[in-house]
């Protein structure tokens, strides 16, 4: 069912709480992970409308890697209020190399079934996914 070239299954779960994320702002961010034994892609932990960007940041691993979703909110120079949903695949430098190859070779199979990404970001240290890297992505 899985393998290198095809990526992980997904968990109808994961795309459900996306759907909700997005549709009805139930949640700020969804964190994924891939869980080796099903073979598939899971939800791992949801975050609640009004936890921060920081809260977000602080729930990825050191060590491992993750595929996250971030709604966030901003004001545009003209003064609108605007949202965009933010596809962050986390892969720090101290995870294990097979980790990192594991993620790499599920991510677009992954994204792919999260229909309404609008930006993409890779990750490998926190600072590449700092609030300023989205505040500048965002426009």
């Amino acid at each position: 069912m899985a393998n290198a070239a095809s990526g992980m299954a997904v968990d109808d779960d994961c795309k459900r709480k996306f759907l909700e994320l997005k549709a009805k702002r139930t949640y700020r961010f969804v964190v994924f992970r891939i869980d080796e034994k099903q073979k598939q892609v899971v939800v791992e932990r949801l975050g609640e409308p009004n936890l921060t960007y920081d809260d977000f940041a602080a729930t990825l691993p050191a060590d491992e890697c993750r595929y996250c979703v971030y709604d966030f909110d901003f004001v545009t120079e003209e003064g609108c209020q605007k949202s965009m949903i933010f596809f962050i695949a986390w892969s720090p430098d101290t995870a294990k190399i097979r980790c990192k190859m594991l993620y790499a070779s599920s991510k677009d199979k992954f994204k792919r079934e999260l229909d309404g990404i609008q930006v993409q970001l890779q990750a490998t240290d926190p600072t590449e996914m700092g609030l300023d890297v989205i505040r500048g992505r965002a426009n």
